[in-house]
């Protein structure tokens, strides 16, 4: 029996991981992952990613920062050839690189803070739209969920109107019927996660 040839991206780009790489960083060209948040999405080994990760920065086609001591990839948009990666991987990553991986969901996105986090509700809200799309309940007296917050803002690729709550200050509200929790309430909801069931 013959050899399964590779699939024409994947011949293109000389590997699997570089074009699941490439797909993933331009289809989503304002957003950044860190190492293994990037092995989850593209079910990929991490030596794998890192040795392309490695590649594509050389090429000047990622680029890298570091934000709270770690380290996070994206597209460098500033290259000669971002445009034509963008028109390359303007589909879908499961159509353009055959993957069937699940994007990262909210319950990764919180397992940094899981220990603190009583509740969260993230909106869909609209540009230009009141209110907040992240409403946050839980204890921030060490500012880690403020910097949670700052991260997922930064990987989200856009700014975030975020509001943290302790769990007494939104049962008090919430007891109140508080017009500002009403309001969150009112808008189109995209996922809530409540281990405490106080929502």
């Amino acid at each position: 029996m013959s050899k399964e040839s590779p699939r024409p991206l994947e011949k293109l780009f000389g590997s699997k991981t570089r074009a699941k790489l490439l797909a993933l960083f331009f289809e989503n060209p304002n957003k950044s992952y860190y190492v293994r948040e990037i092995t989850r999405v593209i079910s990929e080994q991490i030596n794998s990613v890192r040795r392309e990760l490695t590649n594509l920065n050389a090429l000047g086609l990622v680029k890298i920062e570091t934000y709270e001591n770690k380290v996070y990839y994206s597209a460098n948009s500033r290259h000669p050839f971002a445009r034509p990666m963008g028109e390359i991987f303007s589909k879908k990553i499961s159509t353009v690189v055959d993957m069937d991986v699940p994007r990262i969901g909210w319950d990764e996105y919180v397992r940094p803070v899981k220990s603190i986090l009583r509740a969260l509700v993230v909106t869909n809200r609209v540009p230009g739209q009141e209110g907040v799309d992240l409403l946050i309940v839980g204890d921030d007296r060490a500012k880690k969920l403020t910097h949670w917050a700052e991260v997922v803002e930064k990987k989200q690729g856009k700014p975030l109107n975020y509001v943290i709550l302790s769990r007494e200050d939104y049962l008090y509200r919430k007891s109140l019927k508080d017009r500002f929790i009403l309001d969150i309430f009112s808008l189109d909801i995209a996922t809530k996660i409540d281990p405490e069931k106080i929502l």
